[in-house]
């Protein structure tokens, strides 16, 4: 591995041990037994090398979400497949080191650092894109934009709250089936008016 990776997979464990703010990047040249001149030749700044990392890891989350066996059950598009999905994704949200308590702490610390906001809001959208086919199948590229706008942003708007219930309280956060009930009883809903 050259120095860029290096800085990376370094910035990858400090994410997860110190969190974003506490990084510095005095700890990323440590632990990635680096230079401080890498981060800036290789990635600008130490914030956007953190961000590039964090988006690194996110999307390698991706792969859990579909389970150990890379296949999931259910019809896509159906609440079998919903239901699955969501307990892919809460299983990745029970541990204390979870990548989700990071992404808690970013969202909420955004606006003091706007060179990594904009970069995450462009990997959110490419996220959103992601996640509509996990659970409705097809391929990325064969998506509206439209489709990305809505559904995608439904189902991102639902992971923000669930790390949030389980970032703050997970003794009372909500199971995939609690959500997949609710889900259920919002088109019985949409059905009867």
């Amino acid at each position: 591995m050259g120095h860029r990776e290096d800085l990376l997979e370094g910035a990858k464990r400090c994410l997860l041990a110190k969190g974003f703010v506490r990084t510095t990047a005095r700890d990323i040249v440590k632990e990635s037994g680096t230079n401080l001149a890498s981060i800036g030749y290789h990635y600008g700044s130490k914030d956007a090398l953190l961000a590039q990392a964090y988006v690194e890891m996110v999307e390698g989350m991706s792969d859990a979400f579909v389970g150990a066996e890379g296949e999931l059950r259910g019809e896509p598009g159906s609440l079998d497949r919903f239901a699955e999905v969501w307990s892919n994704i809460i299983g990745t949200m029970r541990d204390p080191g979870s990548l989700w308590r990071l992404s808690m702490e970013i969202a909420v610390m955004g606006d003091q650092l706007p060179e990594v906001r904009e970069h995450l809001a462009r990997a959110q959208r490419e996220g959103a894109r992601g996640i509509v086919t996990i659970f409705h199948g097809g391929r990325e590229e064969d998506l509206s934009e439209e489709t990305v706008d809505t559904l995608g942003s439904f189902y991102l708007t639902l992971m923000m709250g669930l790390m949030a219930q389980w970032t703050f309280d997970p003794k009372s956060a909500p199971e995939a089936e609690q959500l997949t009930e609710g889900l259920r009883r919002v088109i019985e809903g949409v059905r009867r008016s």
